[in-house]
């Protein structure tokens, strides 16, 4: 209900007057929510910043001067950030950037509402590291963007400063090392097999044990993980068996 809403301070960055006007048109519905600055650039939203100390920035990517996952990497993971953009053609570090949501202009009001919606709830919650099922990256597919959650991935692996991710929409990358990925996942539905590997418990269909003492994991898409010994004496401990 609306009363329950937490009131909302946010800055709007965009280098359009016109997205700026249009996105302060469709908040003015939302009393909950107090647009306390605008800012054209980088250099201006970092200074906003810094005075106001927003709940929200709602961020243009493609700006003169510098994108707006430059900030983003420059906050680091501080504010919550909803991307604004007319472009689906850019893939963010969503696991270190805090993105709240991925707006595609122009903006659609239900789809603001709903993006305002899961806002509220994430200030309402106590701080916490690891992120809902519903949490959405935007990767790349082949040659098209698409807007995933986190429930969709199957599999993690690294490859350098990477990770391939795996999904049933097939194979994509995202910047973000596989640590730091770990970081913000639940291990209750998510197992760290390996150096290389991280799994979703629930895409397991089979298990069966390795010469070593680990675990040979059989996955929803057909992929064979290995689990090493060490994290296999602790899946067999979560999921309460013996092999």
């Amino acid at each position: 209900m609306l009363h329950s809403r937490p009131n909302i301070t946010a800055l709007i960055v965009d280098d359009e007057v016109l997205a700026r006007n249009e996105l302060t048109r469709l908040l003015k519905s939302h009393k909950h929510v107090n647009i306390i600055a605008e800012a054209e650039n980088i250099s201006q939203a970092k200074e906003l910043i810094e005075k106001h100390n927003p709940d929200v920035i709602f961020l243009d990517i493609e700006m003169p001067g510098g994108t707006g996952i430059e900030l983003a990497e420059q906050l680091g993971g501080e504010t919550h950030i909803i991307f604004c953009t007319a472009y689906n053609e850019f893939a963010v570090d969503a696991f270190s950037l805090n993105a709240v949501d991925y707006l595609l202009k122009p903006i659609v009001k239900n789809r603001l509402e709903s993006t305002l919606a899961k806002l509220a709830g994430l200030l309402t919650k106590r701080p916490v590291s690891y992120l809902e099922d519903d949490f959405k990256l935007m990767v790349k597919f082949s040659d098209n963007m698409k807007i995933i959650q986190l429930a969709d991935i199957l599999r993690f692996e690294s490859i350098g400063n990477h990770a391939a991710i795996y999904t049933a929409f097939g194979k994509a990358y995202i910047h973000s090392s596989l640590s730091k990925i770990e970081a913000r996942l639940n291990p209750d539905y998510f197992l760290r097999a390996s150096r290389s590997d991280i799994i979703r418990l629930d895409a397991i269909t089979e298990l069966e044990e390795t010469i070593n003492y680990g675990l040979l994991a059989k996955l929803s898409n057909g992929a064979e993980v290995e689990i090493s010994r060490r994290q296999a004496s602790k899946l067999k401990q979560q999921l309460s068996f013996n092999l």
